[in-house]
């Protein structure tokens, strides 16, 4: 029995070709590019510059341990759904975040990474909001495990609605009020 491979195969040579190209009147350079358009004619691209705003700098950030527990013992809680807060006024002039998602409250770090990514995201979407408050503030913000199974939308409007309280809290501190009381 002989090889179907070895019974289907042609031998013959394909016969030499000559040039694809075609001499054009600027040399024989490169092959045309077909259905893409030239670069200088290609279609406008997003501007990158209104989104680069949005950045979270370094120095937009709590990243040192001590920051951290500064935030935790000086600061007010204010607590949600899918994340707890914590604010304490700035020592800067910038509102600086901080993130956790510990292995115990969220999961996995597949989870605890998704969770961060959402707060970051929460944080820097809600710069507007956070631009309107008077006080400058560091925020900590503790991830919860009801926050892995939900897309942008619902922690975005969480954030905002706990910065809409912050803003309260603010102008009855400044107002004098002692003992204000937050959720």
């Amino acid at each position: 029995m002989t090889n179907y491979a070895e019974k289907n195969l042609s031998t013959k040579q394909p016969t030499p070709r000559q040039e694809a190209r075609l001499q054009s009147e600027n040399g024989d350079q490169e092959r045309s590019r077909g259905a893409e358009t030239p670069p200088g004619e290609r279609a406008q691209t997003i501007n990158g510059s209104p989104l680069l705003d949005f950045s979270l700098p370094k120095a937009a950030r709590v990243r040192k341990p001590a920051e951290f527990r500064r935030i935790y013992a000086e600061g007010k809680r204010f607590e949600g759904r899918f994340m707890t807060i914590f604010i304490a006024p700035s020592l800067g002039n910038v509102q600086r975040l901080g993130i956790t998602a510990s292995k115990k409250a969220v999961g996995n770090a597949v989870m605890r990474n998704r969770a961060k990514r959402l707060l970051r995201e929460a944080f820097r979407l809600s710069k507007v909001e956070l631009n309107e408050l008077e006080t400058k503030f560091d925020w900590v913000l503790n991830a919860r495990r009801s926050l892995i199974r939900v897309k942008l939308e619902k922690p975005l409007e969480e954030f905002r609605q706990i910065t809409a309280k912050v803003k309260i809290f603010e102008s009855k501190n400044k107002s004098g009020e002692k003992n204000v009381e937050c959720e």
